[in-house]
């Protein structure tokens, strides 16, 4: 089975960082510009969190709050399971599924190596099917997903 490493290895070096310090409309612009869902939130060299339109729907819009006036840091997501390279997709996938999250971040010695998404896992699994891992966290991870159920 894959590790973590070889997820991150099959993704391009990141460039999506922010400064947990800025604005969130710089964020938002941010997002944009990458085209991606996600920023990884830095201070100091140090990565801190997870910036996404997750963040900015439920704790800036939803909360009637500016994005000229709020801070990255006051509205990025902390609590993000961790890894180490050498960890397996399955341990990852059951991270996912346990804490009902979208991301997970990876460190090689306390090293940040890059950020493992719930889609970088289902890409995983329909690439290689029933061998990728146990059906049960899949369907965890799908509800995560897409929750409410969707239709198609």
């Amino acid at each position: 089975m894959k590790t973590a490493h070889e997820i991150i290895w099959q993704k391009k070096a990141p460039d999506n960082f922010i400064d947990a310090g800025a604005l969130v409309i710089d964020a938002l612009n941010e997002l944009n510009e990458v085209n991606l869902s996600y920023l990884i939130v830095k201070e100091n060299d140090d990565v801190t969190g997870i910036f996404s339109e997750r963040d900015y729907a439920r704790k800036v819009a939803l909360q009637g709050r500016s994005s000229r006036e709020t801070r990255v840091k006051d509205v990025m997501s902390t609590d993000l399971p961790e890894v180490q390279g050498n960890d397996s997709v399955q341990h990852c996938m059951n991270l996912l599924a346990e804490h009902g999250r979208r991301y997970i971040i990876v460190r090689d010695n306390g090293e940040f190596e890059g950020v493992i998404t719930i889609h970088d896992l289902l890409r995983e699994i329909l690439l290689h099917g029933e061998r990728a891992l146990d059906v049960r966290v899949t369907r965890t991870l799908i509800e995560i997903n897409e929750r409410p159920p969707r239709v198609y």
